[in-house]
């Protein structure tokens, strides 16, 4: 049975600084999903936190990111099933008020759109092929 599961997505200034405060929180790193630009702190089986450099983050937004010391944001992304699902989350966001943002990106084993919810706040929906992510 799917299981739906969320992203949070961090901007952060010194990742192995980062890195090193969650794990002293009892979390672990992903290595699969983890590299110099990100690292994938899993908080359960259906929350993973993305800690990203700001330089990365930034390529995922046109905004200006938000300094978290003087004011609050997030990015959250949303698993979804297959990539009619994206397709549809997508689409019914955009029918209720939402806008479509960014490019939608398709890399074979993974599929995404994101939209603006009323308030501007981005929401990504990305489809992965469970056989590329056991890999």
């Amino acid at each position: 049975m799917y299981q739906q599961v969320i992203f949070v997505n961090l901007p952060v200034t010194d990742l192995d600084a980062s890195k090193r405060f969650f794990t002293g929180l009892g979390y672990s790193i992903n290595p699969q999903f983890s590299d110099e630009k990100a690292a994938a702190v899993v908080i359960s089986d259906t929350i993973v936190v993305m800690l990203l450099t700001r330089p990365f983050y930034a390529t995922f937004t046109k905004k200006e990111i938000a300094d978290a010391t003087t004011t609050n944001e997030v990015m959250l992304c949303l698993s979804a099933e297959s990539r009619e699902q994206v397709d549809e989350l997508v689409d019914r966001a955009i029918a209720a008020g939402g806008a479509a943002t960014g490019e939608n990106q398709d890399h074979g084993s993974m599929y995404g759109r994101a939209f603006e919810d009323l308030d501007g706040h981005i929401w990504e929906v990305m489809w992965m092929d469970p056989a590329a992510i056991q890999g």
